[in-house]
């Protein structure tokens, strides 16, 4: 069994975090062990010490549950599908972007058909039973850098509007919605850096993963076909 299911950007009308990524994904874990499943692939993220929010307490909840399965645990990084898209300020086609603290801190950004292809990997490599897997992207980038990449591909001068910490911290400790306190959670997160080593993963599961030039060509051009 795989298991991505998350309220977080797919919802539908009623779901809600704990409905889908706390008490459906536990209800999920019991009917997978009732039913006597083999394999559990979970994907996860990877949370920052110090910062709870819904959304991270719902994950280790499922994490902790599945711990006595033969299960692979995917503790992925940010997405570049989501977070350098228009959905949370990234508008590659008008050259703007929204920055979360300084962009100065590396984020190892993750493309979402790699995480797809690690979980169908981590079913036929047994190096992933009863793993925990930190995955990222090949390479380690702070969101200036990944600007400066978008800038050099498609010539253009981005307009940036950077977040400073204290507000995003302002947005965490006064949210009460608990979509808005796990994206403010997030976002602090964001700003501190996520960055991991990805060289033995790679070697191990004989993955070539997606970098941020690839991704910037791919969305520059979708951009310039909607366009045109």
């Amino acid at each position: 069994m795989i298991s991505t299911a998350s309220s977080t950007l797919s919802r539908q009308p009623g779901d809600s975090i704990e409905s889908v990524d706390e008490s459906g994904q536990l209800h999920l874990v019991e009917a997978a062990k009732s039913a006597a499943v083999r394999r559990f692939v979970f994907v996860s993220f990877r949370r920052s010490s110090g910062i709870s929010f819904p959304v991270a307490d719902a994950k280790a909840q499922v994490e902790n549950a599945i711990a006595d399965m033969n299960f692979t645990i995917i503790q992925a990084t940010y997405f570049m599908e989501v977070w350098l898209s228009p959905m949370l300020g990234f508008d590659y086609a008008n050259a703007t972007a929204r920055i979360y603290g300084p962009g100065t801190q590396p984020i190892s950004w993750v493309s979402l058909p790699d995480v797809a292809e690690m979980c169908v990997r981590a079913l036929q490599n047994p190096a992933a039973e009863r793993k925990v897997i930190e995955f990222g992207g090949p390479e380690m980038l702070s969101p200036n850098e990944v600007i400066a990449r978008f800038e050099s591909i498609g010539g253009r001068r981005f307009k940036c509007e950077h977040i400073p910490e204290d507000a995003l911290r302002a947005q965490y400790q006064g949210a009460t919605d608990p979509m808005q306190k796990s994206f403010a959670g997030l976002m602090l997160a964001y700003s501190a850096g996520d960055a991991i080593d990805m060289t033995s993963i790679q070697e191990r599961f004989g993955m070539t993963l997606t970098t941020i030039d690839q991704y910037a060509r791919r969305a520059l051009g979708h951009a310039t076909m909607r366009e045109s």
